[in-house]
C-alpha cells in the first residue's frame, strides 16, 4: 500500500507596519504554531535591508511574494504599505484574515466586516 504525501502547509504573507516591526518574530511564531509557512519581508529583508538597496526594487519584490503565496493575513493597524498589500491580494483572489497583536504573546484574530474590524470574541 502506498503512503499518502503529507499535504503541504500553506504559504503565508504576513502583512504588518513599520511600527509593528519589533513584533516580526513572534508574528512569524503565530503563523508556524498554526502549520503554515510565514513569509515577511521583515524577516527576509530586514528593514529595507537599511537601505542598502533600493526600496523600490525590494517594494517591486514584496508584491510579487504577495501574488505567489496562498494567504494574506495582516496584524496591527492598517499603513498605507498594508492597505497597499491588501488590494494586490484582493486583486489576486487571495484570502485574507486580520489580527490584532495588544502584546508580544497576545495576537487575536479579528473579522472584518461591512468595512470596519471586529473583534472575534465580541460576536459570541
Amino acid at each position: 500500500m502506498e503512503k499518502k504525501a503529507p499535504k503541504e502547509p500553506k504559504v503565508v504573507f504576513t502583512a504588518m507596519s513599520r511600527h509593528y516591526f519589533c513584533y516580526r518574530m513572534f508574528i512569524t511564531k503565530f503563523v508556524l504554531e498554526r502549520e503554515k509557512i510565514p513569509i515577511s519581508v521583515f524577516t527576509l529583508y530586514d528593514y529595507f535591508l537599511l537601505d542598502t538597496v533600493s526600496r523600490e526594487f525590494l517594494i517591486i519584490c514584496n508584491n510579487a511574494l504577495i501574488r505567489r503565496v496562498d494567504e494574506l493575513w495582516v496584524f496591527g493597524p492598517l499603513s498605507d504599505g498594508v492597505r497597499a498589500e491588501i488590494k494586490i491580494a484582493k486583486k489576486a483572489g487571495k484570502p485574507i484574515k486580520y489580527f490584532r497583536v495588544s502584546a508580544p504573546n497576545s495576537i487575536s484574530e479579528i473579522k472584518k466586516e461591512k468595512g470596519r474590524i471586529r473583534d472575534r470574541k465580541s460576536q459570541d
